[in-house]
């Protein structure tokens, strides 16, 4: 599913895909020019949940795979459309999903964006929003404010109204350094509200949401296990080296397979309902983990010569170590461990 084995990354079945690799090879490291890519991954990527979730992954990955930072612009997009998608399938009037876009839904320590209902029946934030990335290079945004103390609405944003100001905050990362994330103050600036209060966490595409995240870390080990691959072809590896690209192919192979059976379970409308989040997390936990073995058994493999001569390379390794930090790890895995507790079905009961 993911192109470990039956797909070949370099004669993809869809045209649209094989040409959108081919630039997105030389879109690498620059966002701006992943961005410009939008309309064109629009077209050749599937929404989540409409049938073909494995196809829309599998192109995620194959992305990630050649440059984590086109991956990274290009996934919130993808997402933001998705999300346009299934409040326009749910009744809610919604914009046209045209030009670029990111979602920025996390909260943070003082700060907050809130909404209140203006004449015209639209809404108007106020109030500063943390972790938006790239939204110096996205024209509109669906962003998450509070309508009162208890409930958050979603809502879509022109970025480009003078009432939005970037947040000057230092972005120091050594890891995805051209995908700068930035707070956002906003000064009574008009949004369209998409869905009601509560809508934005209560539907199903929420959870899927950050299986596409996981696919975007797959693929970037990817890139990884094929410079390990490359090196023993270019050179005889010994037992031990054979011994580590194993080790990746089978960490690989098992996120790959439970990706691909979460896009089934996707698509077949089973990922909903009260443990639709925690299964998912447990999704992404599997790939974050298999993840974090491959860039181990990656630097055990090559040593310190790529890191220290191959742009590409340490660029891959930086890049993948800073987008894992989206999981929370522990975190994430006590909330599993209490859906466990609660009922959630596993598969060693």
């Amino acid at each position: 599913m993911i192109g470990l084995d039956t797909w070949d990354p370099q004669a993809p079945d869809d045209p649209r895909l094989a040409q959108l690799l081919d630039d997105a090879r030389s879109a690498a490291g620059d966002p701006a020019a992943a961005l410009a890519l939008a309309d064109r991954a629009t077209r050749a990527l599937p929404l989540p949940g409409a049938g073909r979730t494995a196809a829309l992954w599998r192109g995620l990955a194959e992305l990630a795979a050649i440059d984590l930072t086109v991956a990274r612009a290009l996934e919130p997009h993808l997402d933001a459309v998705a999300i346009l998608a299934q409040a326009a399938e749910a009744g809610h009037p919604v914009p046209a999903p045209s030009g670029t876009w990111g979602v920025y839904a996390a909260e943070g320590p003082g700060t907050r964006l809130e909404a209140r209902a203006a004449d015209d029946g639209t809404l108007l934030l106020t109030g500063r929003k943390p972790w938006c990335s790239l939204a110096e290079h996205v024209g509109s945004a669906l962003v998450t404010a509070w309508v009162d103390d208890e409930r958050r609405t979603l809502v879509a944003v022109d970025l480009s109204h003078p009432g939005v100001a970037l947040v000057d905050e230092p972005w120091v990362a050594r890891g995805l350094s051209a995908v700068r994330s930035t707070g956002l103050r906003f000064a009574e600036v008009p949004a369209v509200p998409v869905g009601g209060p509560g809508w934005y966490l209560a539907r199903p595409g929420f959870a899927w949401g950050g299986l596409g995240v996981a696919a975007c870390w797959l693929g970037g080990a990817m890139g990884l296990a094929r410079r390990i691959r490359r090196a023993a072809l270019e050179r005889e590896p010994d037992q031990i080296g054979l011994s580590l690209l194993g080790q990746v192919d089978a960490r690989l192979a098992a996120a790959a397979a439970v990706l691909t059976e979460a896009a089934t379970a996707v698509d077949a409308g089973r990922v909903r309902g009260e443990h639709a989040w925690a299964r998912c997390v447990r999704v992404r936990h599997v790939v974050h983990d298999a993840c974090e073995a491959v860039l181990t058994l990656a630097a055990h493999a090559l040593g310190p010569g790529p890191l220290a001569g191959e742009e590409e390379h340490a660029a891959r390794v930086a890049d993948l170590q800073l987008y894992l930090r989206q999981h929370k790890a522990e975190r994430d895995a006590a909330m599993v461990g209490q859906a466990v507790v609660d009922g959630m079905p596993v598969t060693w009961s």
